[in-house]
């Protein structure tokens, strides 16, 4: 089952949220807890050492009453202090007499202390307390000068330090927790909700736009403004596959025309002229064989370079490289064209540093600088020159064609290298090329680890730059 980007992230959020809060809220509840406990126990022991003193300096031995050592007032405070401390107190006199006990009642005068009280006053406590926890009790000496003269038993539960205000807060405090939390919860979830929209909502508009690139509207573009990041470069992203999508879609129907004219053009002069001999009209003359040969090879030269575009396309090339004179083999290549060029009346200047030694193609060098020559040969003036130059510079070997022919318009240079592209002047050309040369030109340079680039003037010239490692 799919679920949405935005549920994704809310519940992970929430998830993240909730462990974290649960998490903080049982540290800080078992450390403040515990805390407040030991504060609490430190509380207890120091007023149980209160009521010991307490009962140590109001026990007097020498009291008239023969059967306690304490008048009315110290058993009142006595009793107030086991009340209000919730302990039990018994003291014993050096006979081991019972002379106090915090559950003597007013009307045992008789100083006769009854077997039950203890019992009474233990199920007292434990009704208060928690049977679960124990019930501790401790005698401690009472002591005149250096004479011993009585015991004091001072009987508690352990959780008696647990009282009425002590429990409130302890309550309180958690309901502060567990309302924290669910408080934090809440803006915690309408957070991540917010924030989940957030990230998803330009996702939703990249994704549709995407779509309907998808589906051939390639004029669709992802509009929106984010300040993320990964966002803001997959907007620009989709946008670029787009523009380029649109682009060689206008480049493939551009092809798809040229492909069609030039194929026709030859076509229909052939035709044309077989019609011709077949009627009469036309004799098989030099000149005639001649015109029917240009056209045959405009053809095969056309398919040729759709045949090489494919293989190129197909797989990485196949680099045949050995040890040559690169020097050497671009001077053969310029003299190769310089009868072309002479019956033109162009010039070709050469510049080439001597025994530059490099481990190439060769076969793909001579075909790189055989489409460049070809190339500027197809746009040079009247009185045109070529000036060729190779150098090696560092570690590389820097290879320079340049012309003086009708240039390339500055819009159309970033798309030259583009398969099938060709600029309106190559176009109005009679001997404008199939728009696929350059394009492979790129793609052996490239195999070569090389680079290359253009500047172009219009009726200035153009300067083809290319540069391959040593």
């Amino acid at each position: 089952m799919k679920i949405s980007l935005l549920k994704k992230l809310s519940l992970a959020f929430l998830i993240t949220v909730l462990g974290s809060i649960l998490i903080t809220n049982l540290i800080s509840n078992y450390m403040v807890s515990k805390k407040f406990d030991t504060y609490l126990i430190a509380q207890r022991k120091n007023e149980i050492e209160k009521v010991k003193k307490s009962a140590i300096d109001l026990y007097d031995e020498n009291y008239s009453d023969s059967s306690s050592c304490y008048d009315s007032n110290a058993k009142s405070q006595l009793k107030r202090y086991s009340k209000s401390e919730n302990i039990f107190i018994e003291v014993k006199n050096i006979k081991d007499k019972v002379v106090f006990s915090s559950s003597e009642s007013d009307s045992h005068k008789d100083g006769m202390m009854n077997s039950n009280m203890k019992s009474m006053m233990h199920n007292h406590m434990i009704n208060k307390y928690s049977s679960n926890y124990e019930y501790i009790e401790k005698d401690y000496p009472i002591s005149k000068g250096n004479k011993k003269v009585g015991t004091i038993t001072i009987g508690f539960f352990s959780n008696s330090y647990l009282n009425e205000g002590s429990l409130k807060f302890k309550s309180a405090l958690n309901n502060s927790f567990l309302i924290s939390a669910f408080i934090a919860l809440v803006i915690g979830l309408i957070i991540g909700i917010i924030m989940s929209k957030g990230l998803t909502s330009p996702l939703l508009k990249i994704t549709n736009a995407a779509n309907k690139i998808r589906n051939g509207n390639l004029k669709a573009r992802a509009n929106l403004k984010t300040s993320t990041k990964e966002v803001y470069e997959l907007r620009n992203s989709i946008n670029y596959l787009a523009v380029t999508l649109e682009k060689q879609e206008n480049i493939r129907k551009r092809m798809t025309s040229d492909i069609a004219h030039e194929l026709r053009t030859p076509l229909t002069i052939l035709k044309t002229h077989i019609e011709g001999l077949l009627d009469g009209i036309i004799k098989p003359t030099e000149e005639n064989l001649e015109s029917f040969y240009e056209e045959i090879e405009r053809l095969i030269n056309l398919v040729e370079n759709l045949r090489n575009l494919s293989r190129l396309d197909e797989s990485e090339l196949n680099l045949n490289k050995s040890n040559f004179n690169i020097s050497k083999e671009t001077i053969k290549i310029t003299n190769s064209f310089e009868a072309l060029y002479h019956k033109k009346g162009f010039k070709i200047l050469k510049n080439i540093d001597s025994n530059i030694i490099v481990f190439m193609d060769k076969d793909k060098f001579n075909q790189i600088v055989y489409n460049l020559f070809s190339n500027s040969y197809k746009y040079l003036p009247i009185n045109g020159e070529v000036n060729i130059s190779l150098k090696k510079e560092c570690n590389k070997i820097i290879l320079k064609i340049k012309d003086n022919g009708c240039g390339i318009p500055s819009k159309d240079l970033p798309y030259i290298f583009e398969r099938f592209y060709r600029s309106d002047f190559s176009r109005n050309k009679k001997t404008g090329g199939s728009g696929i040369g350059l394009t492979i030109t790129k793609k052996l340079v490239e195999a070569h680890n090389g680079s290359i680039k253009v500047e172009s003037k219009i009726n200035k010239g153009t300067i083809f730059t290319i540069e391959f490692p040593l």
